[in-house]
């Protein structure tokens, strides 16, 4: 009976929902994450009766024709690339992307890599990293003897040393941006990587035109809304409940078939 196996792929896709879902809450507070969504697109179908032919020699066009779906399949787990709200947090070195662009971060193997969190840090050698230790890029070295630094929102970065009154200027950071943002691979702690679906990195200067600004003293929040993922999390439940019903209903039938050849 296909309606068992129909269902069964119901489930199965659910399931998945649920996982994305659970995974966005999950990630409720986690600094510049982006929520998912799970893309649903039915199966192929099973023709039992072609349409636009006819039934027999010299007869009508048949109109419509009997074609059985065979259930349901995850197409895609879409990341939704949408502006957080920003939080205050009074450090100096957190710094939010107001708009479209990603920070360049050297990756463990010197591949480029790409986050929205900005929560920086510097190591023993002044130089700005994230909180894994992976450099920024482009290098920015504060002085050990920095008593300010100062990042404007076109990402200059400012230092002022002690016994100075003039800032000195460190370095300038960047922001890439790409043609299909929702094509970047996500490799956890809040990296991505460049794909041949997301498109190469287009860099350039914060405030330019297509680039966000920096907001020094600011952290991006995760764009989950609890509302939201809930409401999702409901109608995800009440669908899998839907295809185990339509289960139950194809093992009745069976059993009265089954009961009737005994």
């Amino acid at each position: 009976m296909r309606a068992l196996s129909i269902a069964a792929t119901g489930m199965n896709a659910q399931q998945t929902n649920l996982e994305v879902i659970a995974n966005n809450i999950a990630n409720i507070n986690t600094t510049g994450f982006k929520r998912a969504r799970a893309e649903f697109s039915d199966l192929l179908y099973q023709v039992d009766r072609l349409q636009g032919v006819p039934n027999r020699a010299n007869a009508n066009v048949v109109p419509e024709g009997v074609s059985i779906g065979l259930g349901v399949k995850t197409a895609a787990v879409r990341n939704l690339h949408i502006q957080g709200s920003l939080v205050s947090t009074g450090n100096r070195y957190d710094l939010a992307i107001t708009g479209n662009g990603w920070y360049q971060i050297t990756g463990a193997d010197g591949e480029t890599l790409y986050t929205r969190a900005g929560a920086f840090n510097t190591n023993a050698n002044g130089e700005l990293v994230t909180l894994d230790g992976f450099a920024v890029q482009p290098a920015i070295t504060v002085p050990s003897d920095a008593v300010e630094v100062v990042v404007n929102k076109s990402g200059q970065v400012f230092a002022r040393l002690d016994g100075q009154a003039e800032l000195q200027e460190l370095g300038q950071l960047t922001l890439a941006t790409f043609a299909n943002e929702s094509g970047l691979a996500a490799l956890g702690d809040n990296l991505f990587r460049e794909t041949p679906a997301s498109g190469p990195a287009t860099t350039g200067v914060p405030g330019d035109p297509g680039f966000g600004t920096i907001q020094q003293g600011y952290l991006e929040a995760s764009n989950v809304d609890p509302v939201k993922e809930i409401t999702e999390l409901i109608s995800a439940q009440r669908a899998y409940e839907m295809n185990s019903k339509v289960i139950q209903a194809a093992d009745e039938m069976a059993a009265v078939v089954s009961k009737n050849i005994r």
